[in-house]
This record gives structure tokens, C-alpha cells and sequence, in this order.
């Protein structure tokens, strides 16, 4: 590989110099550099690039590396051709990752940003959105979108061109500690929320990257566990999800994950990567690793691998000599490194990424901090609510109790930790390093006093019992909060840490009026949940989450969240009681029994009944769900359904429509959700919905053709407000049928 020292010189450099050219000079340029003429498409536009490219130039796009802290401690000598302090010059710090430009082309460096839920990196404060979890509440892609745009504005104004953005991954193993990262447990549901995320970040010409595909259903060993689940049964569940939230996004990049799937390596993974990513659902963009998840030169290229990210996470820089000596010696086809190079530079043009050099930039925090209150208003679920105990109306004295909730609301860990503006408001928790515990400084209490100004407050650290029960006995209300963190790399107990338990059950005995509220990576149990009058579901509520819990327990805002995730009753429910393995064991298996019947599905198939539903979620309100109708024409189904606010205060309701199948379908479990949308509604307005449901949702999958096939029959509709909580049905005739996704797409 030849040297970078003439090549680490940003694409912004030339374009600015360009730009202060006349027009003559410009269109000369474009002359010499046909591919950055904007008027062809980005497939014209690779090709015309392609053909320009040295080999090494080419394999330039392939490897990328770490932040400097990780850099700084490899020897030039391992990566021949490369300066290494020239490379850590030019790496944004803190960042995750960096692939360099090629001037000569005007082809940009790539500078990417570890995210989920907003920019993370520990020497720049920027905004978090409440988590992936918190925002598939919402059951509203438009908020996804919206909380996209922002944090993909925050890294373009930080430098960044790609963000690490969009996880997808079901939540299979309720226990695993990412939960926070994705969007839920049903396939349509998360691939939806994951879109509207990735179409937000992608509308600032920068790229997104779909994770973890595939299956990385836990933490636990996350390296050397082989999850065990039948192609058939991936493709109705966990794929799907990609599947339809790539179709949904066109995500630039998708990032393979770090365990094995059927015991391969998912980034060497050739039926996973090639035939289904690349060949059945026609994806064009760039497959990137993981930081860590490459364990080969050959076979990872060869099995679709296109970009080995973050070296030296790597025991080894494959993509670098090694894959070049495998070209030359024909291990490698030249053919599939032009791919791999046609696949980058495909994104970078079709994102915008060529065209749009980005610039470092002021940033509006006022107004994200809006924009990620206003996602939390959406999102946090409103579980339980007995004797009207909400929203507050001016009580005299209000213990709050446990949690930081003085100070801070908590965030979940690792590569999707945001560095809050204003600093950690609770530093020194947690295992520390990338690990420390993040709370966002935006204090519950405080803006609970701004709104009620009347009202007596009072806080309890919440850590002893006694004091607990005093300081609840002594408030006309008593607001618990209880907290769960999780984080990437280690997965997490569905029990509170701690006393907490102890807590709420004391407070409840010594204060009729007790109201809890949850900040968790995903479900917990809850022993204590008979005993209070409220439960509020805020999830890891972002950078304005005190505000909006706030809003939400004093009725400002109407609570219209809906569960994404089931909240067992008990862990013997669970599928799995325990997490297997070890992450510093051997290699070990686990075997997903429970095929596609994830969630709310296995609940359905055993006849479980949860603590709490997917899809539930109160308000201050009530709604008449109705006018169910679903008709067929020319193989699209369509369903109708109309949504009443029947009471007193405006608010949001959710129409989830589900479909039952009959026995000779041989679906997973019962049924499955097949859409669903959110009404703004006023006291007494009536608001109309019509869903299309997309075909695979009716069927099953073929392995043995590579078909989707709907079973003829009658099948019956359901609308509900929750999984559990069916308003209306209808029946549906279906004749049967076989199609391709390849045949959807034409």
C-alpha cells in the first residue's frame, strides 16, 4: 500500500479552494473529474470514479482505523506505508473511527461518529436523545425522523461524515444489556422507529449504518457465542427487521456484529452477507465490521465483507497488506475489491457525503434540547394509574424519592454514551472508563417546582429504608424513582439493584399515594407494583428527561407512549431464565428455541400472561377504537380504522392492528402486529387511519425455494390500544400465494 502522507490532505481543503475558482475553472474541474458532475446518478458517478482508481487507491476505502488513543500504540511497522502519527493528526480525538480521502479524486475522509441516540465522544458535550427503546415508545416514525435530523446535524457540525447510528436488533433476550440501543421486539415496530432514525441522520448528506446485523440477541460473550436459529425462522424475525428497515432508509453502510451466526463468523458470513443482504434484498451500500468482529482476510472478503473498521480493535489489519498480497496472489478477485470499493463510494455519493464537504460548526443546543424533550413527551409509558393519582393537582407536600432525582435523569452505556452538556451530573458510578455511568443534568425535581411553585418538596436519597418511609409519610404524594443500568458489553439483571425494591414497597405502605417511576434499559420486574397507585415507564429519557417526566406526572402533557418490549411477570416466562456463557469462556452456543416467536409472540404461543403487554400504554384520556375494515385488491391488503377521543383533555392513542392467522398458516405463534399509526386527537374528534400491510407479514418463509408464502384461509383482523387490549375484528379471506422480496421491489 503505498504511503498516505500525500493522500491525508481533506477533501474540504480542495473543495474550498475550488469554490473561490471561476465558473470556468469549475466546470474544468468537473471535466477532469466527471464523477463530481451532480446531474448523473450516483450509479454513474461510481462507475466514472471506479475506472480512475489505482488498486491501492481503492484499498484505501477498505480499511479503516481507531480513534488515536487506540492508534498511538501500533508500531508503523505493522501497517507498511503508513505513518501512523500522521494518521492520529488527522483522526477527529475521541472519535471512533477514520478511513482516509484521496485528494487526487476529491474523494473525502470518512470521519465516523459512534452513536445511537446522539454523538458520542468523551471530549465533546453534545445532545442525547432519550434511547432507541424510549423512542420505539413513541410508536411514531415522524419522531425518530425528527430526533434523527438533530443528532445527525450535531455530527456534521462535529466534523463527522458517518454515523454509527440505527440499531435494529430485536429484543430477543430481554436481559441483554443493548436493549436500550434498538427499537423493540417486533420486527415491523423496530424496523419503522429504526428508519425513521436513519432517514433523519442521512437528510444532512451524511451516512447512517444499520447494526448489528445479525442476532446479537446478548452481551455475554458477544464475541465467541454462536447463536443457533434456523435461516427460516431469522428471516420472519430478526432479518426482517433489517430487512424492511433498510428497504424503508437505505441505509449507506450495514455493520455485521461480532458473534457467530449458525457458528460463522457473522462478518465472514457468506449467506447472511451475500446471498440475502446483497442478492435477495438487493441492498447496494457497503457492509463495515464492528470494532473487533473481523477475524480473517480471505474469507471475510470474499463471504461480503467490505470495510474492516477500527484497527487495531483487530488482532490483525486483514484489509490492509494481507488483502493486498490476496489479490495479487488471486485469493482474492480483483473484481471483489472493485466491489467493495463501488459499494463505499456508492454511499458516499448517494448520501451526500461527495458533494457536501462538512464543516465544523455552532451548534443550537436550546433547540435540540427541544427536540429530544419533545421525543421523551412521545415516548414515556404510562403503566399503571389508580384513583386518578395523576396527573398532580396541586398537592400540598411531594416527597421525591431515590434515583438522583434532584440532580439528573440516567443514561444507558458504552459506544452510545453521550457526553452531556453540562458534564455528568452524578460522576463516579459505574465500573468507570468508557463504562462510567452517565446521568444527564436535568433534574425531575426542579422542574417539578417550576411548575408546581406552590407545592412543598421534599428528596430522600432513597438508599435506607427507614428514611424512605419517613419522608413518604410525610407528603400528601410520594414519587419513587427507581432505576436500572445498562450498558454495552454487559448484560443486565431484570431485578433493581440494590434496596430499590425495598424502597417503593416502604414507601407504598407508609403513603397511600405513591407514584414510581422507571428509568431502565428495557422491562424489569416489579414485586411492588400491586402496592402503588402509578407506574411511569421513562426509560433512559435524554438530555431533557427531567423536564419531560415533569410535564407528563402533572398532565402539561398527555401521556400517548406504548410499550415496545413485553414486561414479564416473572423471569419464569422468559424464554431463557438466565444469560448463557461467558465472555471470557470458550466458544459456546445459543440455541434460540423460540425461532421467530420473540416478545409478545411466545407470550401469545405459552398463554403467558405479563405484568405488562406490548402495545399497552394509558392516558389522561380515553379513545373508542372502531370502523375496522380490511379489504384485498390486487394482492395489497388494506385496513381501516377510525380512533375517538371520548374525554376531556386532547391527546395522542395508537391504533395497533394485528392479524390472526388460522392453524394451516403455521406461523410462529398466534398472531402478528401488521400495523399501526398515531392520531392527534381533541376532546371528541374522530380521526380516520388506513394501514397497508406488507404481505410478508402474512406469511411464512420457504427455505427450501427462498419463498414467502401466504397459506390460503380466513384470517381475523384485530384492532387494538395494546396486544392485549382488542377493540374490534374482521374477517379477511386470503387466497394463497408465493413471491420473492426480490418480486416486491420490481
Amino acid at each position: 500500500m503505498k504511503s498516505l502522507n500525500a493522500s491525508l490532505m481533506t477533501t474540504a481543503v480542495w473543495l474550498a479552494l475550488c469554490s473561490a475558482c471561476p465558473s470556468a475553472h469549475a466546470a474544468d474541474a468537473i471535466a477532469s473529474r466527471p464523477w463530481m458532475n451532480g446531474s448523473k446518478t450516483s450509479v454513474q458517478r461510481t462507475e466514472l470514479l471506479l475506472k480512475a482508481m489505482t488498486l491501492d487507491e481503492k484499498l484505501l476505502l477498505v480499511f479503516g482505523y481507531a480513534s488515536g488513543d487506540q492508534l498511538a500504540q501500533v508500531d508503523s511497522a505493522v501497517i507498511p506505508g503508513v505513518n501512523t502519527k500522521e494518521v492520529i493528526a488527522t483522526v477527529i480525538p475521541g472519535s471512533a473511527g477514520y478511513i482516509p480521502g484521496i485528494p487526487r479524486l476529491g474523494i473525502p475522509a470518512q470521519h465516523q461518529a459512534d452513536a445511537s441516540i446522539g454523538v458520542r465522544n468523551p471530549n465533546l458535550e453534545r445532545t442525547s436523545l432519550p434511547s432507541s427503546l424510549a423512542t420505539a415508545a413513541s410508536w411514531d416514525p415522524r419522531v425518530a425522523e425528527a430526533g434523527g435530523k438533530m443528532i445527525g446535524l450535531e455530527a456534521r457540525q462535529s466534523g463527522f461524515n458517518v454515523m454509527l447510528a440505527g440499531g435494529v436488533n430485536l429484543a430477543r433476550e430481554p436481559q441483554n444489556g443493548r436493549n436500550f440501543e434498538y427499537t423493540g421486539e417486533d420486527p415491523l415496530l423496530a424496523a419503522d422507529m429504526a428508519a425513521g432514525l436513519i432517514r433523519g441522520v442521512q437528510s444532512n448528506h451524511i451516512i447512517s449504518t444499520i447494526k448489528h446485523y445479525l442476532i446479537n440477541a446478548q452481551e455475554t460473550g458477544r464475541n465467541i457465542v454462536s447463536a443457533q436459529v434456523s435461516p427460516a425462522a431469522l428471516r420472519m424475525s430478526d432479518a426482517l427487521a433489517f430487512e424492511l428497515a433498510i428497504e424503508k432508509s437505505s441505509p449507506g453502510s450495514v455493520m455485521c456484529s461480532y458473534n457467530r451466526i449458525n457458528d460463522v463468523y457473522a462478518c465472514q458470513n457468506a449467506f447472511w452477507q451475500n446471498q440475502v443482504l446483497k442478492g435477495d434484498w438487493g441492498y447496494k451500500g457497503y457492509v463495515m465490521s464492528d470494532w473487533g468482529a473481523v477475524h480473517s482476510t480471505v474469507l471475510a472478503a470474499t463471504a461480503g465483507l467490505d470495510q474492516q473498521s477500527g484497527f487495531p480493535f483487530d488482532k490483525a489489519p486483514y484489509f490492509a497488506k494481507p488483502l493486498k498480497e490476496a489479490v495479487e496472489d488471486g485469493s482474492v478477485p480483483q473484481s471483489r475489491v472493485d466491489d467493495m470499493a463501488r459499494r463505499i463510494l456508492w454511499a458516499m455519493f448517494d448520501k451526500g457525503v461527495m458533494d457536501h464537504t462538512v464543516k465544523a460548526g455552532p451548534i443550537d443546543f436550546a433547540a435540540h434540547a427541544k427536540v429530544s424533550q419533545s421525543a421523551a413527551e412521545q415516548s414515556l409509558v404510562l403503566l399503571k394509574n389508580e384513583a386518578g393519582v395523576l396527573p398532580l393537582v396541586a398537592p400540598k407536600r411531594v416527597a421525591l424519592i431515590g434515583s438522583y432525582a434532584d440532580k439528573a435523569v440516567l443514561a444507558g452505556g458504552g459506544s452510545a454514551s453521550v457526553t452531556p452538556i453540562g458534564g455528568n451530573a452524578v460522576p463516579g458510578l459505574g465500573p468507570g472508563g468508557w463504562l462510567t455511568q452517565v446521568w444527564q443534568p436535568s433534574s425531575p425535581m426542579k422542574a417539578l417546582q417550576q411548575r408546581m411553585p406552590s407545592t412543598q418538596f421534599s428528596f430522600d436519597a432513597g438508599t435506607d429504608v427507614a428514611s424512605a418511609a419517613k419522608a413518604a409519610a410525610a407528603a400528601d404524594v410520594a414519587i419513587v424513582f427507581v432505576h436500572q443500568w445498562t450498558a454495552e458489553s454487559l448484560d443486565a439483571s431484570l431485578t433493581l439493584e440494590g434496596n430499590q425494591n425495598d424502597i417503593v414497597s416502604a414507601a407504598a405502605k407508609a403513603n397511600p399515594n405513591t407514584v414510581v417511576v422507571v428509568e431502565s434499559g428495557g422491562a424489569i420486574l416489579m414485586p411492588w407494583q400491586p402496592d402503588v397507585k402509578a407506574i411511569l415507564a421513562a426509560f433512559y429519557p435524554g438530555a431533557a428527561g427531567g423536564e419531560a417526566i415533569a410535564r407528563i406526572l402533572t398532565g402539561e402533557v398527555n401521556p400517548s407512549g406504548r410499550l415496545p418490549i413485553t414486561f414479564p411477570a416473572s423471569t419464569d416466562q422468559l424464554v431463557r431464565r438466565q444469560i448463557a456463557g461467558k465472555s471470557d469462556g470458550p466458544l459456546f452456543t445459543v440455541r434460540y428455541t423460540e425461532g421467530a416467536a420473540v416478545g409478545y409472540k411466545w407470550f401469545d404461543l405459552h398463554g403467558h400472561k405479563p405484568l405488562y403487554a406490548f402495545g399497552h400504554g394509558l392516558s389522561y384520556t380515553s379513545f373508542e377504537l372502531g370502523g375496522l375494515q380490511a379489504s384485498q385488491a390486487k394482492a395489497q391488503v388494506t385496513v381501516k380504522f377510525s380512533i375517538r377521543n371520548a374525554g376531556s383533555r386532547a391527546g395522542d392513542s395508537v391504533g395497533q392492528v394485528y392479524v390472526r392467522a388460522p392453524q394451516s398458516a403455521h406461523w410462529e405463534a398466534p398472531r402478528r402486529l401488521v400495523g399501526f399509526d398515531k392520531l392527534k386527537l381533541k376532546p371528541g374528534e374522530t380521526g380516520t387511519s388506513a394501514v397497508t400491510i406488507d404481505p410478508r407479514l402474512l406469511a411464512t418463509f420457504d427455505e427450501a425455494t427462498g419463498e414467502w408464502v401466504i397459506a390460503p384461509g380466513t384470517y381475523e383482523v384485530q384492532l387494538g390500544a395494546g396486544s392485549d387490549d382488542i377493540r374490534a375484528t374482521a374477517k379477511l379471506a386470503l387466497a394463497g400465494r408465493r413471491f420473492t422480496s426480490a418480486q416486491l421491489r420490481r
